[in-house]
Formats: structure tokens, sequence, C-alpha cells
């Protein structure tokens, strides 16, 4: 059970990949002979992070309806997780570098384990943007599925949890750190 699930997420990551390619192609490029165009509903400019929200989307697939939805919602978590973490992670070593002379790698740790939890704690202040449930000619079901977390909810929520902590507290600047967050968001929509 744990071999099929495993082998569909591969499946829907890969479908999702061409998709994304598929995306970025010019509007007027024809078809080779014998392909056919495949709609990737929840996916699209409007579905990519921007300023304001980290996005992220994914397909699941299944025989079992629900089971479809399961997936698809399950692959689209662990897709805003790995945004999430990516992009938190670059702004940490990117604050650090910037703050290093008045940081030791004991404050650069704490920095990192206080954002981790917070990221850990917000992945469920998600909001879906967008759901879609096809069936396939094989009478199997797939769900489309897009998610968003708002950025200023990890940022409160890093803000909060540093605050509370008087060694982070003293060095942390908040307007630095967040204008490295907006930063790495940018970096994110090229």
């Amino acid at each position: 059970m744990k071999r099929e699930m495993f082998r569909k997420s591969v499946l829907a990551i890969f479908v999702v990949a061409v998709a994304m390619l598929m995306t970025n192609c010019k509007s007027g490029e024809k078809l080779n002979k014998g392909d056919k165009e495949v709609t990737i509903y929840c996916s699209g400019e409007q579905y990519r992070s921007s300023e304001g929200f980290i996005r992220a989307n994914s397909i699941g697939e299944s025989n079992d309806m629900v089971m479809s939805r399961k997936v698809a919602k399950s692959n689209t978590l662990e897709e805003l997780a790995s945004k999430i973490e990516v992009t938190v992670k670059a702004v940490i070593d990117n604050y650090y570098n910037r703050r290093q002379k008045n940081m030791d790698e004991s404050v650069e740790k704490r920095y990192e384990e206080l954002v981790r939890q917070v990221v850990d704690q917000k992945i469920n202040g998600y909001k879906t943007i967008c759901e879609k449930m096809v069936e396939t000619p094989e009478k199997k079901y797939r769900t489309f599925l897009a998610l968003e977390l708002p950025v200023d909810n990890i940022l409160n929520d890093v803000y909060n949890n540093i605050s509370k902590d008087q060694e982070l507290k003293i060095d942390y600047d908040y307007e630095k750190f967040k204008k490295t967050f907006e930063e790495e968001m940018s970096k994110m929509n090229d």
C-alpha cells in the first residue's frame, strides 16, 4: 500500500512538473503530431507564490474519490512545507550573514529552531484556493488542488517567538528580517 502511494505521489509530481513546463511555453506554439494537450487545473500564474502568499499545487489520483482528494492534499501540503522550508532557510542564512558580526553559531541555530517551530505550527493555517476533481476514462478520480499560506502569518509568529527569547530579542531586527524574507519571496516568483 505504501509503495503504491509512493508510486502515485511520484507520478503526480511528474505530472505537475510537466504541467509547469507546459504553462511556461508560448501559447501560440503548435503541438507535435500525436501529442495531446493536457489540462492541469489549479495551476498557472495565479497559483504561484507571490509577495503576500506562499502557494503550492499538486495532483492526486486514485480509484477511490476520497483517496484521490487525500493524496492531492498530502502532496500539496508536502509541496507547501517544502517551499516554506527552503524560503525560511534562505532567509535565515541571508539574515545571519548580514548580522554575523553580532551573532555566533549558537544564536543562528536558535533562530533556525524557532523559525522551524513556527513553520510546523503554521502549515495548518493554509487556505484552499482551488480544488477540482475529474473522472478519467479509466474510471479513476484525479483531484487538482492549490493551497496558500499568508506570509504575514509566518512573519508574525517568527516575531512573537523571537520576542519571547531574551538572547535572540537583543539582536533581532524585525524590519531587516522582514526585508530579507521579502527578497527571498521575490526570488521565488522569478
